[in-house]
């Protein structure tokens, strides 16, 4: 009896343990993830859904989201609660890497900003290539303006506009120039309800399902250009962070297969976003 006791503890040990083993595998397997911080841009426009799956798919490892602003994001990579970023303004990015929170910077893509507004278009902007002098001409008649207000790479590209224009919109908050300091879709919705003008990424607008009477009416301005940079957050910063994960992720994503899948992206038939990784060069 004895050693039938023995036995069966031996058994129940060796059973325990392998069910230890098993559990930490497939723990292992289910913690193979990193968590990307980027912009509402980039989730609005259905981009990540489309390209995120896409690396799971090759790589194994899936990736968390955290859609805000790029100056949000940027935080969130310096506290270290975020393994990468993917952002869009390049001297803040480049600063970011010399303050020694990213190992590097690479780019990845651009698309382009456009300003949107009312079809009567109080303000007579529908057509114009100049930016800042449209804005001017907004701001001249006090017509409505949305701003998204948030530290997104949106609200900073907004600010050098008015900047360039001359204006100083933000003195006039809470009359013809409205702050919600909310993502770009909410911000789209804001104008749309208000019939007002707003300044937006091409590729939210183009997924953006309640219009109103919003329509495009200015784009093709150099300064709209709008670059995308990714960055691994440097671990000698957090060495919590995963940082081989991560970096495969920006491996992937600005190699061949990241940038055609990029290209391939596409809404009603429009491409998006154009791919500027320098494949070949790595």
């Amino acid at each position: 009896m004895k050693r039938y006791i023995q036995s069966a503890m031996t058994l129940l040990a060796a059973l325990a343990a392998g069910a230890a083993l098993f559990g930490a595998a497939t723990g292992s397997a289910a913690e193979r993830y990193i968590t990307l911080a980027s912009t509402t841009s980039t989730q609005n426009s259905g981009l990540l859904d489309y390209l995120l799956p896409l690396f799971a798919k090759e790589s194994g490892i899936e990736v968390r989201v955290v859609a805000v602003g790029t100056g949000q994001a940027m935080k969130l990579g310096e506290r270290g609660d975020a393994d990468v970023l993917l952002v869009h303004d390049t001297q803040a990015e480049l600063e970011f890497v010399r303050q020694g929170y990213a190992s590097e910077r690479r780019e990845v893509m651009h698309n382009d900003f456009i300003i949107v507004g009312p079809k009567s278009d109080p303000a007579g902007v529908a057509g114009m290539s100049d930016s800042a002098a449209a804005l001017r001409k907004i701001a001249g008649i006090r017509a409505a303006f949305v701003s998204r207000a948030d530290d997104s790479g949106t609200h900073r590209m907004e600010l050098r506009l008015w900047k360039k224009a001359g204006v100083a919109a933000q003195a006039a908050s809470g009359t013809w120039y409205k702050e919600t300091g909310s993502g770009m879709g909410a911000t789209l919705t804001t104008a749309a309800g208000l019939a007002a003008y707003t300044l937006t990424d091409r590729g939210t607008w183009a997924a953006f399902g309640h219009r109103g009477s919003l329509v495009m009416l200015v784009q093709g301005d150099p300064p709209l250009f709008n670059p995308y940079g990714v960055l691994p957050v440097n671990p000698k910063r957090h060495p919590h962070i995963k940082a081989a994960e991560a970096m495969r992720f920006v491996d992937w994503l600005t190699g061949a297969a990241g940038q055609q899948a990029i290209a391939e992206f596409k809404i009603s038939g429009e491409q998006l976003f154009f791919p500027d990784a320098k494949v070949a060069a790595r």
